[in-house]
């Protein structure tokens, strides 16, 4: 801040010098207003003559000055010299004569800059064919212009030099820039001391948060700060906390993948072992066959596992984009026909065609799908061979809401135990099914991830009266449906 203060220093001394010669100028302007007020009345007709009568006396007191050189003019009705200076320039041309008016400008007399008051004078004189202009080098200088002035009129100038204004004019800078001088370096300690009592909250926020261990994710005291840094803490507090969400799901997921996969890790291993030792082919075909499904649990948890940490982590910033829930659904369903066939599953889909208004949201296509495919994959799973799953896409008539239900044949959820299927790694008790418990997990949070609730209820479909079945329903009550193209 001292080097701003410094360089508008000579700014202010300049703009105080401009305003100091007004200042300055105001009285004796005034002065030389009156002298020519005073030498006007001097002007008299006489025998239809202009005379003007200025005692010896008068005249010494009117120049009667130490500092400054006083001129005066008086000029007749037909530009004839009548005392004075001869050489004291004329008014401009364009300078309209008004009687009685006094004006001021700046000129030039013998080399020196000069203020000079004037004013015109209307006498009443009888019109008469001028005399002869007289002749001689001084001739050339005693008439204001070669044309004659306008007719009655009479110009009387005063002129002084600037000697006493300049003078005054440094006299009120100098009286401006000692107190200055002090003030400047006072304003820049109690600015300094500002400073320094401002900045130590921050320093000792700096300290705090040195302080902190790499993985204390707290927040900070936002009380202690002053009320301009409040709003940055407000950031790094809510930075904190996203770090410390961030940092936590990637921990449970390295702990759950580590947990999850120590299994079929472990059975490949054994399995591997017991190939190496046996001789019969029949035993080996059998351990290989055993290590051939333990690879494939193991590489669908990693791929859930990965699904399941792209859905927490990364769902928010990915871009969302228009697409159309039916071109998703028919992507996932071809995928599915094969696995389907297998158990001789009725597979089926039952909604509108891709295109049309309702089926149409803002999300991201990659998380939808596995969304879709995580329901269908549990379904067909969960269904017995020659069992009926589902896919229904419709639009809710009262709330316009578009809606996502995957319907099954299976054994059905317990209503207890509706809730805990959602958890990561919860596999239902009494099922034979190959699986690693992070379906409907990955799709909860791909759910919430686009604003969407779920349900799970009894489907109870026709045909299938043993079983109560499952149906799960996705509401997009969160979306924003876009306006028609």
């Amino acid at each position: 801040m001292l080097t701003p203060l410094l360089l508008l220093w000579p700014i202010s001394l300049a703009l105080t010098w401009l305003v100091a010669q007004n200042i300055a100028g105001k009285p004796f302007d005034r002065a030389l207003e009156y002298n020519v007020q005073a030498l006007a009345k001097l002007v008299v007709v006489k025998n239809n003559q202009v005379q003007f009568n200025l005692t010896a006396p008068a005249r010494e007191i009117l120049r009667a000055d130490d500092t400054d050189l006083v001129y005066y003019q008086v000029v007749g009705t037909h530009g004839e010299h009548l005392s004075g200076e001869h050489d004291l320039p004329a008014p401009p041309d364009e300078d309209k004569p008004t009687n009685g008016e006094v004006r001021l400008r700046e000129d030039v007399i013998q080399g020196e800059d000069v203020r000079v008051a004037y004013t015109w004078l209307k006498v009443d004189v009888k019109a008469a064919a001028p005399g002869p202009r007289p002749t001689g080098p001084r001739a050339d200088r005693s008439a204001p212009a070669a044309e004659p002035a306008p007719s009655q009129m009479v110009l009387v100038q005063v002129a002084e030099t600037l000697e006493k204004r300049k003078t005054l004019a440094t006299e009120i800078v100098k009286g401006t820039m000692v107190p200055q001088f002090v003030t400047l370096p006072l304003a820049v300690l109690l600015v300094w001391l500002a400073l320094v009592r401002g900045i130590k909250p921050l320093a000792q926020l700096e300290k705090r948060i040195r302080a902190r261990k790499s993985d204390d994710m707290s927040p900070l005291d936002e009380t202690a700060v002053p009320e301009e840094v409040a709003p940055l803490v407000s950031s790094i507090n809510d930075l904190l906390s996203r770090l410390k969400v961030s940092l936590t799901t990637q921990k449970r997921f390295l702990a759950d993948a580590a947990h999850q996969l120590k299994t079929p890790l472990a059975g490949l291993r054994m399995q591997a072992d017991l190939a190496q030792r046996e001789t019969d082919a029949d035993e080996l075909k059998k351990s290989l066959k055993h290590i051939g499904r333990a690879s494939i649990r193991a590489t669908h948890t990693v791929n859930q596992l990965l699904a399941l940490a792209r859905a927490e982590t990364t769902g928010r910033s990915l871009a969302k984009q228009h697409i159309d829930l039916v071109h998703v659904v028919s992507e996932v369903m071809a995928d599915s026909v094969p696995r389907a066939l297998e158990k001789q599953i009725d597979l089926g889909y039952d909604g509108p065609e891709a295109g049309e208004q309702a089926t149409q949201l803002e999300g991201n296509a990659t998380l939808l799908k596995e969304l879709v495919r995580n329901l269908l994959d549990n379904a067909i799973n969960y269904t017995p061979e020659k069992g009926q799953v589902t896919l229904r896409l419709m639009t809710d008539r009262f709330s316009g809401v578009l809606v996502l239900l995957v319907e099954d044949s299976g054994p059905g959820i317990l209503e207890s135990e509706r809730e805990l299927v959602f958890q990561p790694f919860y596999r239902t008790l009494g099922t034979n099914v190959d699986g690693s418990g992070l379906g409907l997990a990955i799709v909860l949070e791909i759910a919430k991830q686009h604003g969407a609730t779920i349900t799970i209820e009894d489907a109870a479909l026709a045909g299938h009266p043993q079983t109560p079945g499952t149906r799960v329903t996705v509401r997009f009550v969160g979306m924003d449906v876009p306006d028609g193209q």
